[in-house]
């Protein structure tokens, strides 16, 4: 049914049409819409669940570490300083394969003091363990919610939900909700083997000595690498259910035979199909949607990038002193292509800025110049820096 809902109402909705039954939470800008929205849902008695209000983001994460442990399908949210502070939790519940399902408000890191949007937070907690979709728009944030469930139960490892803070959540548009009657024939009721059990006696997150640290974390890395079909086939399944996809691992949109691509996460993606269709056919490029960060679709992005003679990804965080994490990445996932195409890599919209619908041509142009392995910061103004650094 058709809703006109802010983003965080919306996401606190599809949660709750998932029945879980612990929900901890602790506010923090942007996230913190969502987890009052379901707090509200469960007073009004419309969602019946255990929700802890905690004293900090590590203690949500322990909550929700402890519930699913014990077999309950468990959630929580949170952004920017708020998942740095849970980072240490984050690796247990991937390590435990715990399936999880977290909301990351995306927000820029501190210092200085920045409340707006950038993906500087899922980023820096991307080798945890967690898988990492995201969201380009508000209605692939519903349906990814509730995939995000089903996909962290068959797979057994926690899913993080990643859409732009304020750029999503405390944005208003109108949605299709599902249903109950559609969730509930989607999603199953919460099982989990391995849950503790007094009869059943077993240990989760024990010591483990050099001889077998290995083959843990291997064995964590081959389950991300597995989750990459569950993904897919998740998404397919909620398509034939609700007639709407969220884009699997990617999607690519524009000309077939363009032989210039950009590639981009979250709702930038939005900002740069709809400025490509502005543009005169011969000089439209192909957009293609990175949704699953984590675990990294190597062989569906060489697919995707057959035939491009220049892939230009855009990215909105960076790492300091390297330059892109997204275009280093992809470099590296298309370096066993017979014929890669060359990638420029750019950072724009950090800590909110503004990401007009100028930045398509700008970004085109930006490439012509850049050397082949080159990062630069696409919307810098010189005259904010000081001398030395001009």
């Amino acid at each position: 049914m058709l809703h006109a809902l802010e983003g965080s109402q919306a996401i606190a909705q599809a949660v709750a049409l998932c029945r879980p039954g612990v929900v901890a939470a602790y506010p923090i800008t942007p996230q913190t819409h969502i987890v009052e929205n379901i707090s509200k849902l469960v007073a009004d008695g419309k969602l019946k669940c255990e929700f802890v209000s905690v004293e900090s983001e590590f203690s949500a994460a322990s909550v929700v570490l402890g519930a699913s442990a014990a077999g309950s399908r468990s959630y929580t949210a949170s952004s920017s300083q708020g998942i740095l502070l849970m980072a240490e939790v984050l690796f247990d519940i991937a390590g435990m394969r715990l399936p999880v399902v977290m909301t990351c408000a995306n927000r820029a890191i501190s210092a200085p003091i920045n409340i707006w949007n950038d993906h500087q937070d899922s980023m820096t907690v991307r080798d945890s363990g967690w898988i990492q979709l995201h969201c380009a728009d508000n209605q692939e944030a519903i349906d990814t919610s509730i995939q995000a469930f089903r996909i962290a139960e068959r797979t057994e490892l926690p899913v993080m939900v990643c859409m732009d803070g304020f750029v999503l959540t405390h944005t208003l548009e109108v949605v299709d909700m599902p249903s109950a009657e559609q969730v509930d024939s989607y999603l199953p009721p919460f099982t989990f083997k391995n849950k503790l059990d007094p009869k059943h006696p077993l240990s989760l997150g024990t010591l483990v000595g050099p001889e077998y640290y290995t083959e843990a974390r291997y064995s964590l890395h081959r389950a991300l690498e597995k989750a990459l079909p569950e993904i897919e086939a998740a998404d397919a399944d909620w398509a034939k259910i609700c007639g709407r996809a969220a884009g699997g691992l990617l999607t690519v949109e524009g000309p077939e035979n363009a032989t210039t691509a950009v590639l981009a996460m979250g709702s930038v993606v939005s900002t740069l199909t709809e400025s490509n269709e502005m543009l005169p056919g011969n000089k439209r490029v192909k957009i293609i949607k990175l949704r699953s960060f984590r675990p990294f679709p190597i062989e569906a992005l060489q697919m995707a990038c057959q035939g491009l003679k220049e892939l230009i990804v855009l990215e909105r965080a960076f790492s300091p002193g390297l330059g892109g994490i997204l275009g280093t990445e992809v470099r590296a996932a298309l370096a066993g292509m017979q014929k890669p195409p060359q990638v420029r890599n750019f950072t724009v919209g950090l800590g909110g800025r503004d990401i007009p619908m100028s930045t398509l041509s700008k970004l085109i142009n930006a490439a012509k110049a850049q050397a082949p392995g080159g990062f630069a910061i696409l919307d810098v103004e010189p005259e904010r820096l000081p001398p030395e650094d001009r």
